[in-house]
């Protein structure tokens, strides 16, 4: 994941986690300034429900002021982005996982009627040749749970909760996806 939009000068998200570990308010309110609106549209892709995508962004934040002094970074081959949005994203499965012990699973985003996620677009453009255009021509269920698997780093069963699939499908999508990218490259 790329840094999110800076002045020249200013810290980069890593120093902000770093301020924020030590209780730098001023730090947290310019890290959810910059943040906030990505982790928003990154979640909303993944979940309609806008109860559900406040409170995992609420409890994102939360857990962030609690946690970044336990923030690794750099030093373990991270990114300030990447945690944040790992943060999120299993916050959202915990989202998922609660909501259907109470009742019916949330719907996921219908993904074929809306444009492509700036990640989706991002990827590519950064992995071009055969790959790149394997990726396009993968369906959109697979591709959605390569996502999911690959890029987000979910397990089966983090991304069975997330696009609301039992887990036996996820494996089965995930194999179809492996196979037609593995034909394509062929």
């Amino acid at each position: 994941m790329r840094s999110v939009r800076k002045a020249p000068g200013e810290p980069d998200e890593e120093h902000l986690v770093r301020l924020v570990g030590r209780g730098d308010r001023a730090a947290f309110e310019e890290l959810y300034r910059r943040t906030s609106p990505w982790m928003a549209v990154r979640l909303r892709r993944r979940c309609a429900d806008e109860q559900i995508v406040a409170e995992v962004m609420q409890e994102t934040y939360l857990a962030v002021w609690r946690a970044a002094g336990a923030f690794a970074g750099a030093s373990v081959g991270g990114t300030a982005v990447g945690w944040l949005w790992t943060i999120a994203a299993r916050r959202l499965v915990d989202a998922f996982r609660r909501r259907a012990h109470h009742a019916e699973p949330p719907t996921a985003a219908a993904l074929a009627d809306v444009a492509p996620a700036a990640e989706e677009e991002a990827l590519a453009a950064t992995v071009g040749g055969d790959v790149g255009d394997a990726l396009r021509r993968l369906a959109p269920e697979l591709s959605q749970v390569l996502q999911a698997m690959v890029l987000d780093g979910l397990t089966v069963r983090e991304t069975a909760a997330l696009l609301g699939l039992p887990e036996g499908t996820v494996k089965t999508r995930a194999r179809r996806a492996r196979t037609a990218m593995r034909e394509a490259l062929s």
